[in-house]
């Protein structure tokens, strides 16, 4: 509501004292209010009571929508929790859980506006899990200033592991750039005489891949490279780029893209009835959310890597994560859709957030929360494929190091060749 102060123009003292105490009333007013309004906790000591509030920012809408499924398998796994479906009492540590989640439309203008909303209206305690590279590249800066954690963020970029310069920011996947050199690696061993093409989103995302890909072929390996064409995320379609890089003779194929462009390259490539060895990237090889839309029989014999189980391979029917996995997304999540494997990464990263939470115990502040994210030790997530743990130390903010390939038949990705580790194959 709006306050009207009586205005001073030279009437009598009685009326300008009246002005006078009419201020004092309104100041104290004022302060009554603020004081009131204000929450009784600081930013430093974390939430209290028995709610504990994490907020996240997807694009579930713009050219990077179908990676907004993360923030529904997030959704769900939190939701699942709070229910008491997956632990006899709910919540975590007899704490509710309360996920606030805005869509920042891959536009890192918005997702600041968004960021700042979680950070400083609905005061959370965490931003975990986002999704974009260059929309977390926006408020790295930001939520480093205001310490806050921006933790296990959907983003491969190698700069969120720095826990020097930027200690309150932590990736959670294997960084493109270690992704990028296996694709490397496996184009210079398996194809004989490879000439390589690259196709990119000319943006940060796109640019962490090619910056892998030519470090894994080495000076001598670049010199295959025959064709590089990029596309920028307001595009609506990259045709002409496909039929560029079929045109240079190229045999390899690395689509440095997200999956709405992903569907198009994979598309185009087999109407031109072009087959190179494509490597698609993790995030865009998605059985219902991309390899369907292109074509099946278009799909054939793609290879990308992967860190987590398959939700529409048969083989993981009887497994008893993914049964625990689809009953709780088909509960809380019905407008998604749950063998799209986005939701996977999404349930999985939520679940990381429970064993830091998890960890904290009565210490519910944000400085804990970090300092448990790193100190993460072997932790095994049930959807994770064998053999990959997560760890953490506070050196190492790379939680997820491991990677394995595998090669579409058809109908399901099928795993070949040995697990990577990807240690050392970031910058």
């Amino acid at each position: 509501m709006g306050l009207l102060y009586p205005m001073e123009t030279g009437g009598s003292r009685e009326a300008a004292g009246v002005a006078r105490m009419v201020r004092l009333s309104v100041s104290v007013l004022a302060l009554a209010l603020f004081l009131f309004a204000t929450p009784s906790w600081s930013a430093d000591q974390g939430q209290p009571g028995n709610e504990i509030k994490l907020g996240s920012a997807q694009p579930y809408s713009g050219p990077a929508s179908p990676t907004g499924a993360l923030g529904f398998g997030a959704q769900a796994y939190f939701a699942a929790v709070g229910a008491g479906i997956l632990n006899a009492k709910g919540g975590i540590n007899g704490r509710k859980i309360k996920y606030i989640t805005y869509d920042s439309a891959y536009s890192p203008p918005r997702m600041f506006e968004v960021t700042r909303r979680l950070v400083e209206q609905d005061h959370v305690l965490a931003v975990v899990g986002s999704g974009g590279t260059p929309t977390n590249a926006v408020v790295w800066k930001y939520m480093n200033e205001h310490k806050t954690p921006q933790i296990f963020i959907w983003s491969g970029a190698a700069r969120w592991g720095d826990p020097k310069g930027h200690p309150w920011t932590m990736g959670w996947v294997p960084t493109y750039q270690a992704e990028a050199r296996i694709y490397a690696a496996y184009a210079l061993q398996a194809v004989k005489q490879p000439k390589i093409a690259i196709l990119y989103q000319n943006d940060d995302y796109g640019k962490e891949y090619l910056v892998g890909f030519k470090d894994g072929l080495g000076p001598a390996g670049q010199k295959l490279i025959v064709s590089e064409q990029s596309y920028e995320t307001t595009d609506a379609s990259i045709d002409s780029q496909i039929v560029n890089l079929k045109n240079s003779g190229a045999n390899v194929l690395l689509a440095a893209t997200v999956p709405k462009y992903e569907v198009q390259a994979i598309r185009k490539a087999y109407e031109l009835g072009w087959h190179p060895v494509h490597f698609v990237a993790a995030i865009s090889n998605g059985v219902a959310s991309v390899l369907k839309p292109a074509g099946l029989e278009a799909s054939k014999g793609l290879i990308t890597a992967t860190f987590v189980k398959d939700p529409s391979d048969p083989k993981y029917r009887n497994d008893k994560g993914m049964r625990e996995y689809l009953e709780v997304i088909k509960k809380y999540n019905p407008r998604g859709n749950p063998y799209d494997v986005l939701e996977v990464f999404g349930y999985s990263t939520a679940q990381t957030m429970e064993q830091v939470l998890r960890q904290c115990g009565d210490d519910i502040s944000k400085e804990n929360i970090m300092r448990q994210a790193a100190n993460l030790h072997n932790v095994k997530l049930p959807l994770l494929l064998p053999g990959i743990r997560i760890n953490t130390s506070p050196t190492d903010f790379y939680p997820i190091k491991q990677l394995r390939l595998a090669r579409f038949d058809g109908q399901r990705w099928v795993l070949f060749g040995k697990l990577y580790d990807t240690t050392k194959m970031h910058r």
